[in-house]
């Protein structure tokens, strides 16, 4: 129900639990960071499809960049997680490569990348999810929607982050072969959506940072970033993910999104 972690944070549906409203005090710290976690989702359910233009800009230790262009596009599931499609339009090297991904809750996600210079598709490994995306410092599992029930939570604290109030929670992932074993995540109180997000590797140490910033809203209600940056601690890379051209309702359907559109994407 949500987007790629670049895009949005938590989406939601645990069976089974009994929800307490935000403006009840949690019975624990891990309560209060599930009720956030599916306010979260709840504000941001309900947009149908989604498409976007963005630029993602490579940028090694020593400062120098490459830069690519990629169209995206999304939909909503109900009941599951999203799928999505990115095609990349330039450089020269890389103009067809696409990558179409559908999350799952609470079963492995299917994630397939087509190599125009092959003519073939290659299914991503499950156990591969952890690996960076087409050389960005990007991994594949950050490019999924990040359903609620994929995770376990913690409320931290409240805290003021560049002048915006946020809630600072804990994620731990639920799902095999996870890169992380935990995520940080401040997250706006107005917006819902994430500012900062700290991802801590398998040796529990710091590795990447994800900053959101320029966001707008579109259709009176969804929030969305103009501008993502994820920096690798440990390598000294970072990738831009620059936004442009948002546009919901479009129409799209799950034909846009079979693994013959990986191989019709122009």
């Amino acid at each position: 129900m949500s987007k790629p972690t670049f895009n949005k944070i938590l989406p939601v549906t645990l069976l089974g639990l009994s929800l307490l409203p935000l403006g009840v005090n949690a019975e624990t710290a891990e309560e209060k960071g599930l009720a956030i976690a599916i306010k979260a989702d709840q504000l941001d359910s309900g947009w149908g499809d989604q498409s976007a233009d963005l630029k993602m800009v490579l940028r090694n230790r020593h400062g120098q960049e490459s830069i690519r262009e990629i169209r995206s596009r999304t939909l909503e599931v109900e009941g599951d997680g999203d799928k999505s499609l990115s095609i990349f339009d330039n450089p020269r090297d890389v103009k067809g490569t696409a990558f179409l991904s559908f999350t799952h809750a609470t079963r492995p996600d299917d994630q397939w990348l087509y190599l125009p210079a092959l003519k073939r598709v290659k299914r991503i490994s499950s156990n591969n999810k952890s690996g960076p995306f087409m050389g960005s410092e990007f991994a594949y599992e950050d490019l999924t929607s990040q359903e609620v029930e994929k995770y376990t939570y913690k409320y931290l604290r409240d805290e003021v982050l560049d002048g915006r109030p946020t809630f600072v929670i804990e994620r731990y992932p639920a799902y095999k072969h996870s890169g992380y074993t935990r995520l940080v995540t401040w997250l706006d109180k107005e917006m819902y959506q994430p500012l900062k997000v700290e991802f801590y590797d398998r040796k529990k140490a710091l590795l990447k940072t994800l900053t959101a910033s320029e966001h707008k809203q579109y259709l009176g209600k969804y929030w969305r970033p103009g501008k993502m940056t994820m920096i690798n601690h440990q390598t000294n890379k970072s990738t831009d993910l620059i936004w442009s051209n948002y546009r919901f309702q479009t129409g799209l359907t799950d034909r846009d999104f079979d693994r013959n559109s990986l191989k019709r994407a122009r």
